[in-house]
């Protein structure tokens, strides 16, 4: 390793203990608190954060907000904001932005101001002003941060600052430009050259006027300056995403409803522009979701992460042209190393935490590996090393944070005590160039062994299943059942138990399957009953039907046939009578139907169970033809799923597509309660 590379980032630590730092004194050592960094202890930790060039550090410790050198980890100013929030340094770290949950008081009805802007070097307060909503808060600045801009009610405000005199904080007493956006309007600079390139969202009205997106070049601003342009039809939100080299932006839509109804959770799109003007919409071969967008450092590729599960993940060149397909898998998002030459793709939230590492100038995956419940994933500066942690309060038990090597190895584990919670990790950032590329090596790295348990991968049986399998212990004998009554000793069960165990040890008649019509014997006069071979008419006014052994049962019979007990079997015979093995039926003709002719009918098939233990099936119509088409669709599916589950709880082996149907169980409910009928 070059000897550039010979310091070792720091690891700033939130927990519900307070704030600390940790590090290692060579690449083979144990990451963990020294004597020479800070650490605090407080209750109320909400925020930690580096500069982007790493020269500070700032935390909130619930009493001020606190900025440290990390040259020699000393205390550089105290900030007077006790209920900061959230923290965010400027590109050059010459100014720290605090904002805080806006209050209204008796004595401040109209609110105060919760955003501040202060200057590191002094911790003098420069600028402030009242930002309501919690998401989007933050400003914007240009990279040399010459520039300063900001959304406040719908109209962007900007503000030039003299970054080459002694007082750059001089440039926010006065607004030089405004733009009206409208409500709900997203402005975003991008980086690289200044003056910097400028992208304005204005949403639709709702007269049907579609969404814009425009591109500016500052402080060319008026409304035929444009340097490129793309409207939207379908947006209810974007986030913009400019590239490293700030000449390519990816804009993706949203919309909170799909008026299709192809989907419960609306849609997406991806859409591209560049500076010189060029815009397209991004087509992606799968359908579903658009989990991640990620630019690469180098700025020349971007990853989209999407698709139903198991999702898909394809690089992209400057030209939206693919040129790359990762293998599909469980997998939600992505990260790039700071080189771009590794990419992280993993699947997390409500999947397994499966990670795949691979090399994109190969385009070889190095590494799979799991890690489960982790809620943050991060690089380390150093391009070779990434932590994943599993933070409160998304998860508030197993707290703790792994550091993996590129190879899949793990290097270090830390988890937090039961009662205690871990809040957010952060890597120390460093100015590029700091660390060098290495190359890429196959090598197996040496690690740890994690001391978590890991999840089973056998398939799962049930506990009589798994009895039976075993025997009843060291006897190695017949599965004895336990008794369901409590306080009876074991083997026993109740008398309904014995007596339904006598019945289905009973041999079974065998059923006619035949359904056809028979021909009438004996002329039974008007409507008789229509028989098979082995049926006729006795004597006594009953029905003699001949089992399978030649042995002849009598049965009485009723001439009211409303009344007629009757017998589970396929249905058959005249109208006025019926076989031994016909179905539930009577001879109102609205109680006639088979299951086959409701099937034909409109309508959404339910069951209900009558009195006699059988089943019957009945319709119920919403009125529109459409709905209820979608709904037997959404019934089949659920039977199918249903019949695996069944399968797999028998001990089966299920393949990967069966598993994806029961994984999409939780989504067809939410479909079938969105067209109001439950499931």
């Amino acid at each position: 390793m070059d000897c550039v590379n010979q310091k070792q980032p720091t690891l700033a630590i939130r927990s519900s203990a307070g704030i600390a730092l940790w590090s290692t004194k060579g690449p083979k050592d144990a990451l963990q608190h020294r004597p020479e960094l800070p650490k605090e202890d407080t209750k109320i930790a909400r925020s930690i954060t580096y500069s982007p060039d790493g020269k500070y550090l700032a935390y909130t410790n619930g009493k001020d907000v606190k900025i440290l050198t990390t040259s020699d980890w000393q205390l550089k100013c105290s900030l007077p904001r006790p209920k900061a929030f959230y923290l965010k340094f400027s590109p050059r770290g010459t100014f720290l932005v605090t904002w805080e949950l806006y209050m209204v008081t008796k004595d401040r009805p109209e609110g105060s101001n919760n955003m501040y802007v202060y200057k590191c070097e002094s911790g003098e307060e420069v600028f402030s002003v009242v930002q309501k909503k919690q998401t989007d808060w933050e400003p914007s600045w240009a990279n040399d941060e010459s520039l300063f801009a900001l959304m406040v009610g719908g109209e962007a405000f900007f503000y030039e600052l003299p970054i080459s005199s002694a007082k750059p904080e001089e440039g926010f007493l006065t607004k030089v430009k405004t733009i009206g956006c409208g409500r709900g309007g997203v402005l975003s600079l991008a980086p690289g050259q200044s003056p910097p390139y400028l992208a304005f969202y204005t949403p639709g009205s709702t007269k049907g006027a579609p969404s814009m997106c425009k591109i500016y070049k500052y402080p060319n601003l008026g409304a035929t300056e444009t340097v490129a342009c793309k409207s939207f039809f379908q947006c209810d939100n974007v986030e913009m995403k400019w590239n490293k080299r700030g000449n390519g932006l990816l804009i993706l839509t949203s919309t909170e409803v799909d008026k299709t109804g192809a989907s419960y959770y609306g849609n997406q799109a991806l859409h591209f522009m560049a500076t010189k003007g060029d815009s397209c919409a991004i087509t992606l071969k799968k359908e579903g979701p658009i989990h991640d967008v990620q630019w690469s450092p180098k700025g020349n590729e971007f990853v989209v992460v999407y698709g139903y599960m198991p999702s898909s993940a394809t690089l992209f060149n400057l030209k939206c042209d693919p040129i790359f397909s990762f293998t599909d898998g469980p997998m939600n998002c992505a990260h790039f190393n700071r080189f771009g030459n590794m990419i992280l793709l993993g699947g997390f939230g409500n999947l397994r935490g499966v990670v795949s590492v691979w090399d994109l100038t190969r385009k070889f995956k190095l590494a799979t590996l799991e890690a489960p419940d982790s809620t943050y994933v991060e690089w380390s500066p150093t391009g070779e090393e990434f932590i994943t942690a599993t933070t409160a309060p998304r998860l508030r038990i197993s707290n703790g944070f792994k550091v993996w090597h590129y190879s899949g190895a793990l290097l270090h584990e830390t988890m937090w005590e039961q009662g205690q919670e871990l809040y957010g990790v952060e890597w120390q950032k460093f100015a590029d160039g700091f660390f060098k590329e290495n190359p890429i090596s196959r090598a197996k790295v040496e690690g740890i062994k994690s001391s978590q348990p890991t999840a089973s991968k056998q398939a799962y049986q049930p506990p009589n299943v798994r009895m039976m399998m075993k025997g009843d212990g060291a006897s190695g004998g017949a599965f004895v059942p336990q008794s369901t009554i409590p306080g009876l000793p074991p083997g026993y069960t109740s008398s309904a138990a014995k007596k339904n165990q006598k019945n289905s040890d009973k041999p079974k008649k065998p059923r006619n399957n035949n359904n056809k019509p028979k021909p009438q014997q004996n002329g039974g006069g008007g409507g008789g009953a229509g028989g098979g071979p082995n049926q006729s008419l006795n004597s006594a006014g009953g029905d003699s039907i001949t089992n399978g052994d030649g042995n002849t049962a009598q049965t009485p019979r009723n001439n009211n046939n409303n009344n007629r007990p009757r017998s589970k079997g396929n249905q058959g015979g005249g109208a006025g009578g019926e076989t031994a093995n016909s179905t539930n039926h009577t001879t109102n003709n609205e109680n006639t139907r088979t299951p086959q002719m409701q099937r034909r009918g409109g309508g959404a098939p339910t069951t209900n169970e009558d009195g006699n233990g059988s089943t019957r099936r009945r319709t119920t119509t919403s009125g529109d033809p459409e709905k209820d088409k979608k709904i037997k669709a959404i019934y089949r599916k659920l039977s199918d799923i249903t019949k695996l589950k069944t399968k797999r709880d028998g001990g089966d082996n299920l393949n990967p597509s069966q598993l994806t149907k029961i994984a999409g169980e939780v989504q067809l409910r939410d479909e079938l309660k969105a067209l109001k009928i439950s499931a």
